[in-house]
């Protein structure tokens, strides 16, 4: 049906469907909600406003917009003041008590939440449910004629309105706005308008406003919150922008009876504003016109309204139908006698199939105009708003036959349309009832209706659509496909092992597809031995651990972390298993897996030392436990009695090992402590800590030389280290008497090259050839370069005859001064080899 009227244009109202729900009660006796963007349909019986309450309970029944039933159960809580859905489509039912109880398309509680104490002390009068650009707020009237707000009920956060001055009764009607990203309610008290914002309350007078109003009886708001709707005792309807300050336009109806619904009924980026304003038998459309469209109703005493993005939306017990402006597009195309491109394409395509002339004089007339490009434009856009298939296909086939003329018309624009109609008459049928507009359609996004295929469980459709759209797997079949699963895993009356062997055959490794998020939805569903099921086909480590520690399955996730090879997730395991179990069954644990062993001793080492001893102890270790007490008795003890005591420790641990070596050793140690403790007492400065050869060069260089030898007859050591000590100690003091004395009281048993080089180390040429002439023939050479007498080292080698020697003296011979000795070397090699 066409409604046009002068200047308003609101267009033409179609049935979506025929509805053959099979309703118990009156929609005038329920509470009704129905979601946007084509959504399912609320009913809830509301016994509550009668003077008595009904014995029986009431039923809450949800159906798609073609009224086929999607859920009904009996409601077992408190009395429910209002119904709205949010922009996921779950179900918000506001309680008297200020409880909000949340469900899913298919009845499934979701959750609940409190608009706080406030309100379940005043009870709820009135409530409304919003969208926002940051998701679906709920707004509340309380008894004490008080607001209460959140803007998000995903993200809870509660705000208590200001209160309006002298405000004793409901206000006669209210509603909420959206202002710089801020949630307002706008209230109506007699004549007065006020504003409450988070600060504030503001009266605010309308621009343009007729005078002799008394009262506000009826707001609405449009779909897009930038412009609103008041209808006044008067009967007068005042029309601007949501934020006040400017006028669109006013209507004078006739009618001064409140209205039951009133609605905005507007296109996107269209310039005509208009509302749908509907009583027990009437019907009007007003806008900027002087007339209205009126007619009558006979559904309209059981009717709802349903404001959309594009249009009103209108159900009743038997039809579903639209109301909308009819698009540009399409007017130019239908209107009568129109002359505009598209019109003509379409009846040049119609001509051209009866095999007329006519087809030829259309085109003609078109391409003389040079719009034949437009016209294909104009019939491609035009099918995108045509509900029926059959005017699709004709608008199409028109486009199709004009593009044939034209040389270089992108055809992108026709394939897509193509597209997304095909897609829309899928979602459109009877048994899917989700009646979107083109426009609806493009402003949702393929993904968000691919979600509320997913929400209604349409999945083989959903994937349809994936596949026919070529879609990417992980945005379109693979995430389809998890959704799947996760429902699947909650039909109980299935067997966990046929669940998890249907999952895997269905999704195998489809790119995209987590089996750790199917598998913690089966454990919230309380089915572990399913999740474990599942976590056996992820096949990252990673992903199965927490869940299996979640589930309180640590020795299954201990086993999944070390198959993994990733110590930090290995040690994850491990924390978790310490805080799990006790000490006895946590070793335990560990003595079973050595890898896990070896990684958790090595933390230990770092962390937790006594925990690393009691794990030696448990295991009679004794050779780490020995290595444990040595360490110990230097990180942990400062005096010298407590070191001992755990060096002794050490010992008797190293000898339970049968390491007689490590535990004698460790007993020297303990003599060389208790001997550093004494020479400290009696001859001061610092000994403690000090190795034996330390100690012994610490003696020698404090001129305890007896000292140092008894020390050194104590601990066995060999002559020639005690030598290597003494003589680096007197050079060291520059004591070259003593050391003179030192070599001379008894044969070295390291040579006296060492004697030439410390001297030469500490630039002592004199004293080093005292001793350059005591080494031994097969070092001699090298001490009198070391001493810098080449010309003699020459001579030396010469006489052994040693061919490495004279090479060693010649690279030592440097310019004319060695001139000869480097000449006296080449002749002694050249008699070498003649002979």
């Amino acid at each position: 049906m066409r409604l046009t009227s002068a200047r308003l244009c609101v267009g033409r109202k179609y049935e979506l469907y025929s509805m053959d729900w099979d309703l118990q009660e009156e929609l005038r006796d329920c509470l009704v909600a129905a979601a946007s963007y084509g959504g399912p349909i609320a009913l809830l019986r509301n016994p509550w406003k009668k003077e008595k309450a009904a014995s029986i309970r009431p039923v809450l029944e949800i159906y798609s917009a073609s009224g086929m039933p999607l859920a009904s159960m009996l409601w077992k809580s408190g009395p429910v003041v209002s119904l709205g859905w949010s922009a996921e489509e779950e179900l918000l039912c506001v309680q008297e008590d200020g409880v909000v109880l949340v469900y899913g398309l298919h009845g499934d509680f979701r959750r609940h939440f409190s608009m706080g104490n406030e309100v379940l002390q005043n009870r709820v009068l009135d409530a409304r449910i919003f969208h926002t650009e940051f998701g679906s707020g709920v707004a509340i009237l309380t008894g004490a004629h008080r607001f209460t707000l959140s803007a998000n009920v995903g993200d809870l956060k509660l705000r208590r309105m200001p209160e309006v001055p002298g405000l004793q009764s409901a206000p006669s009607c209210w509603t909420t706005l959206c202002q710089d990203r801020v949630a307002h309610v706008l209230l109506a008290v007699g004549p007065d308008l006020y504003l409450l914002d988070h600060a504030a309350c503001s009266a605010v007078t309308l621009p343009g406003l007729a005078p002799g109003v008394s009262s506000f009886l009826q707001m609405a708001v449009s779909f897009t919150y930038r412009h609103l709707a008041l209808f006044t005792d008067t009967g007068y309807i005042w029309m601007g922008t949501a934020s006040l300050k400017e006028k669109l336009c006013e209507f004078n109806c006739n009618i001064r009876a409140p209205p039951k619904q009133m609605v905005w009924c507007s296109r996107p980026r269209s310039k005509e504003r208009a509302v749908v304003v509907a009583w027990e038998r009437r019907l009007m459309v007003v806008g900027d016109a002087p007339e209205s469209i009126q007619y009558p109703w006979r559904a309209a005493k059981d009717s709802y309204l349903v404001p959309e993005l594009d249009g009103v939306r209108i159900f009743s017990r038997s039809t579903h139908e639209f109301l909308h402006e009819v698009p540009v597009a399409s007017e130019e195309i239908f209107k009568i006698a129109s002359m505009a491109p598209g019109a003509l394409l379409l009846e040049a395509q119609k001509e051209y199939e009866k095999e007329s002339q006519k087809a030829d004089e259309y085109l003609r007339e078109i391409q003389e105009l040079g719009q034949l490009t437009q016209a294909v434009q104009q019939c491609i856009e035009a099918a995108g708003h045509e509900h029926w298939p059959d005017m699709q296909k004709s608008l199409l086939r028109a486009a199709s036959f004009g593009k044939c003329f034209l040389d270089r018309f992108p055809p992108d624009s026709f394939v897509r349309m193509c597209q997304d109609l095909r897609v829309l008459n899928a979602v459109r049928d009877y048994h899917i009832g989700i009646p979107l507009t083109y426009s609806q359609y493009k402003q949702l996004t393929i993904q968000v209706l691919l979600d509320r295929l997913v929400l209604r469980r349409l999945y083989p459709l959903a994937i349809q659509i994936c596949e026919y759209l070529r879609l990417p797997e992980v945005q379109g079949v693979s995430r389809i496909l998890a959704h799947w699963a996760c429902y699947k895993v909650q039909q109980k009356d299935v067997s966990d092992e046929d669940v998890a062997r249907a999952i895997n055959q269905k999704l195998g490794d489809t790119p995209g597809v987590s089996y750790s998020d199917i598998a913690a939805r089966a454990y919230g569903c309380g089915r572990t031995e399913l999740a474990i099921k599942l976590l056996e086909y992820e096949p990252r480590s990673g992903e199965q651990v927490p869940l299996l520690l979640k589930m309180k399955r640590s020795k299954l996730a201990l086993s999944k972390a070390i198959e993994s090879g990733d110590t930090d997730l290995v040690f994850t395991v491990l924390l978790h298993l310490k805080n799990e179990l006790n000490r006895g069954d946590f070793f335990m644990t560990l003595r079973n897996q050595p890898m896990a062993l070896s990684l958790y001793r090595q933390f230990c080492k770092h962390q937790e030392l006594e925990t690393l001893k009691d794990l030696y102890n448990q295991d009679d270790n004794h050779q780490e436990l020995g290595s444990f007490h040595i360490r110990a008795s230097y990180a942990a003890e400062e005096r010298i009695e407590g070191r001992v005591a755990a060096l002794q420790t050490a010992a008797d641990a190293f000898y339970k090992a049968k390491n007689e070596f490590a535990a004698k050793a460790t007993e020297d140690q303990m003599r060389l402590l208790r001997l550093q403790r004494r020479l400290e007492d009696e001859l001061g400065g610092q000994f403690l800590d000090l190795s034996l050869h330390d100690t012994v060069t610490t003696l020698i260089l404090g001129g305890q030389n007896k000292r140092a030898e008894q020390l050194a007859r104590d601990f066995r050591i060999p002559d020639k280290r005690l030598w290597w000590l003494k003589l680096t100690a007197l050079a060291h003091l520059e004591d070259w008497e003593e050391l003179e004395k030192f070599s001379k009281s008894k044969k070295s048993p390291i040579g006296y090259l060492p004697f030439v080089e410390i001297c030469m180390k500490q630039h002592n040429k004199y004293e080093a050839k005292k001793y350059a002439s005591r080494v031994g023939p097969e070092q001699k050479v090298k001490a009198l370069l070391l001493v810098g007498d080449v010309a003699q080292a020459a001579d030396v080698a010469i006489e052994h005859r040693n061919e490495a020697e004279m090479s060693l003296v010649l690279s030592h011979c440097t310019g004319a001064t060695d001139g000869a000795t480097a000449d006296k070397i080449q002749r002694a090699r050249a008699q070498a080899q003649k002979k």
